[in-house]
């Protein structure tokens, strides 16, 4: 089944494909350059800081609905083993399997892909391989990811704790938040959308988490204008669920990481930081979210740090 004609009308207005020219393998993070990072670290005011993640954990937001996604399994292989002999210091080791986009993540851009496309025309079926994962467009081409973060607080505007299941998230409802917060989006930004699902999982409501709010289709154009860097959000899915447009499944994903080349993350934990800018009415901060250098990868866990 092929994408509809209104799904091709909205990749036709964002792409972005050579903007940074045909070899280009990073995307939006090219509008993070030295004077955005510059002004970003002047966000800093008080020190404080705000972990964005949740814990990796084997019991952790996984419920097996995604095949191979699993929850992390670490085991301790060596135990005070004394490496050089009877009396020599001795150390402890671990190991861990799981699922790269099974906690707080970022996607890349070869997670999603539709006709064989992947960001700046490449092939998904030459590109993205069993053997060698991402063979262009890898996250570990995104060396660091630090600028100003943007917290869009969409729930607290509307007076909510949390977004009603199956609400999509509009353009409007990002300009409102913007005037809640009293902050504007501006180019090299990291967009943060709150809309409170999050707390269905912290609430042992696991099931009931993977099904909620999220982006609407229309917010890739937004994102598009404003010269956004990376957007994340803290539900699962991302996008609204299930889609606006009928059977066009996961069109935010191939909007921003096919036609934008923009990453976007998933499952981060939005809830002490949205508390604090409630309490100080400061709305922008210093974000660091560097991808973890997996050769290859489709996507990485994060600990994204915002500093207030």
């Amino acid at each position: 089944m092929s994408l509809p004609p209104e799904f091709h009308e909205l990749a036709a207005r964002v792409n972005n494909w050579g903007r940074w020219g045909r070899e280009d393998e990073i995307g939006t993070i090219n509008l993070i350059t030295d004077d955005v990072v510059r002004a970003a670290a002047g966000c800093v005011r008080t020190g404080k800081r705000f972990s964005l993640a949740v814990e990796l954990r084997e019991d952790g937001i996984q419920n097996g609905m995604i095949p191979g996604r699993d929850n992390p399994k670490r085991t301790t292989f060596l135990v005070n083993h004394e490496v050089f002999g009877p009396g020599t210091v001795a150390t402890s080791d671990d190991a861990v399997t799981m699922g790269i986009q099974a906690g707080t993540h970022w996607d890349g851009l070869t997670h999603a892909t539709y006709d064989d496309r992947l960001y700046n025309g490449h092939s998904a079926k030459e590109t993205v391989t069993a053997e060698e994962g991402a063979r262009r467009l890898g996250i570990h081409n995104v060396k660091t990811l630090v600028s100003r973060g943007v917290l869009l607080d969409v729930a607290r505007a509307k007076g909510v704790d949390m977004l009603a299941p199956e609400y999509a998230v509009t353009p409007a409802d990002l300009e409102a938040a913007e005037e809640f917060g009293n902050v504007k989006v501006r180019a090299g930004d990291i967009v943060l959308v709150r809309t409170g699902q999050i707390r269905q999982y912290f609430a042992g409501e696991k099931d009931m988490y993977f099904y909620g709010p999220g982006l609407s289709v229309r917010t890739p154009e937004w994102f598009h204008a404003r010269d956004v860097a990376a957007v994340a959000n803290d539900t699962v899915t991302f996008e609204v669920f299930p889609p606006e447009i009928e059977d066009c499944f996961m069109a935010v994903h191939a909007l921003h990481l096919v036609e934008m080349g923009m990453l976007q993350g998933q499952n981060w934990n939005l809830e002490e930081l949205s508390e604090d800018c409630a309490a100080d009415g400061v709305y922008e901060f210093f974000l660091e979210a560097s991808p973890e250098p997996f050769v290859g990868g489709v996507g990485t866990p994060v600990n994204p740090v915002a500093v207030k």
